[in-house]
């Protein structure tokens, strides 16, 4: 087989995404003090995080199939032929070929860490407006 080949369709947003934790984790006790954007910033961090590892694990996913196919050609010249045609081979290289969900993980990532970032989002805002009125029926009584 040919050489390892990077997914940067994959490897780009997962790069993009590691940054921004990193800048969120390095400003952490600036964005995400008390006030009226914390839970947007929590939220925000969630995305990133479940992007990071949706996204990761297939770039992961992809260049481990790579790789593994690879093991199955044994006079490096990048087509298999004779003895190098196995059942391991056969299953290595359908899970090479069967990239579907590696390859289209940017866009459902995108959908599936939205949809769990707009839940922390919104529990979080009620969680804070619960307590806010809690603490107002305290004071006046």
């Amino acid at each position: 087989m040919n050489e390892i080949t990077l997914p940067y369709h994959l490897l780009i947003p997962t790069i993009i995404s590691i940054l921004i934790l990193t800048i969120f984790f390095i400003k952490r006790k600036r964005i995400f003090r008390i006030g009226k954007w914390k839970w947007f910033w929590i939220s925000l961090t969630v995305f990133f995080a479940f992007y990071v590892f949706i996204v990761g694990g297939a770039t992961y996913d992809d260049i481990y199939a790579q790789w593994n196919s690879n093991r199955f050609d044994l006079n490096q010249d990048g087509f298999f032929s004779g003895n190098e045609i196995t059942s391991e081979q056969q299953e290595a290289m359908r899970n090479l070929i069967s990239d579907t969900g590696r390859n289209f993980s940017f866009i459902t990532g995108l959908i599936f860490s939205g949809i769990i970032a707009f839940f922390v989002f919104t529990f979080g805002k009620i969680s804070e407006l619960i307590k806010k009125k809690k603490n107002y029926t305290q004071q006046r009584v």
